[in-house]
């Protein structure tokens, strides 16, 4: 319980709203109990063994708070739903409107790929394969394979780290 409880006052509300402090309590135990399995600690008694939870603790939400914090993670720009509701901006209302937005994002990154790299990422999103579209581009499947990675990369970087396949 006390690992638990410090694990909550330490998350703080920003990084609380991603990570599980009960998460936290049972990483600190498969890490303390994966250790001295294999020798690294000697188990000490009583209130010493609480300052090392305590060490591995503390070690974890540093660790968290430093992912959630970088970058594009970075837990200090998502907004709650709650938050979304009060700024009066409305979610799209239908699969109709979110594809819009979808395909007003990818045009934006597209607009700044080459026109060959462009055409290969339109005909990927048309259904083609990877060999149909370096046949139909005039390019080595490894080419094709190369920039329809990076279309991927590139969308990860401006619009969220997971930007699935393309």
């Amino acid at each position: 319980m006390r690992l638990l409880a410090l694990a909550k006052a330490r998350c703080g509300e920003d990084l609380a709203a991603r990570v599980d402090a009960e998460d936290i309590v049972q990483s600190v135990f498969g890490s303390f109990f994966r250790a001295a399995t294999q020798g690294f600690y000697n188990v000490p008694a009583g209130e010493e063994i609480w300052g090392l939870l305590l060490v591995i603790a503390m070690n974890k939400i540093r660790a968290k708070g430093r992912r959630h914090r970088a970058a594009m993670r970075d837990v200090g720009k998502t907004i709650s739903g709650n938050a979304l509701a009060d700024s009066g901006i409305e979610p799209p209302a239908s699969d109709d409107a979110a594809l819009t937005i979808l395909r007003m994002v990818i045009e934006e990154v597209l607009a700044k790929l080459p026109e060959g790299h462009r055409e290969a990422v339109r005909l990927r999103i048309e259904g083609y394969d990877v060999p149909e579209i370096a046949e139909k581009t005039g390019r080595s499947l490894r080419s094709a394979e190369r920039i329809l990675k990076e279309f991927r990369s590139r969308m990860a970087a401006e619009y969220g780290e997971d930007a699935g396949e393309v």
